[in-house]
């Protein structure tokens, strides 16, 4: 099974922990978790960061997505890097669910894109619901943002720092607060005139 038929075959779907999904997963999750340990320790060349997040996504890496260290993800293969990224450090994608962030992108330091949940029934509490995130085109995620679970962020929007979003925002507006809320439109003809 590739990773896209796993993510298919989990989104919006109760996964349990007696199952063979389940464990499936977390086997995943332990290879991703010595990849982070090894990415995270030490100095790293722009081109080494690269090569680590090929192997911890298994996907190629356009050479314009740059990534500060530290950074974490819990499973690793649900993420897909547009062009023109920047992440900045102490961000953690906790992808099960499918994290897509397009070109063009700013992420701001200590910021959490979260596709998984816990399931509210106490008796299968432990169990996991999950929903992908995709933040479009040119979008500017403040530090200390965090993004739940099923949101799309609509392209050149501005997440503000330490907001929580919690439902899609539209495009070309300024959202903040918790849960964040559009605070202003972006103009974007006047913007392409400068």
């Amino acid at each position: 099974m590739t990773n896209y038929q796993l993510l298919e075959k989990i989104v919006g779907k109760e996964i349990l922990p007696d199952s063979t999904m389940f464990k499936k997963i977390h086997i995943i999750k332990n290879t991703n978790d010595k990849l982070l340990a090894e990415l995270n320790t030490g100095y790293h060349t722009p081109k080494e960061i690269q090569s680590y997040l090929k192997a911890i996504t298994d996907k190629k890496i356009d050479s314009t997505v740059s990534i500060s260290l530290p950074f974490y993800t819990d499973f690793g293969k649900h993420i897909s890097f547009g062009k023109n990224i920047f992440i900045n450090q102490n961000v953690t994608f906790i992808d099960l669910g499918g994290i897509v962030i397009e070109d063009d992108v700013l992420i701001g330091p200590m910021s959490r894109i979260i596709t998984v949940n816990h399931l509210t029934d106490p008796k299968k509490r432990r169990g996991l619901l999950v929903q992908p995130v995709r933040i479009k085109r040119n979008v500017w995620v403040g530090a200390n943002v965090t993004i739940l679970p099923g949101v799309t962020i609509g392209e050149n929007s501005i997440i503000a720092a330490d907001s929580t979003v919690t439902k899609d925002i539209p495009e070309n507006c300024i959202v903040a607060g918790t849960p964040a809320k559009v605070i202003k439109k972006i103009n974007v003809d006047e913007v392409n005139q400068h």
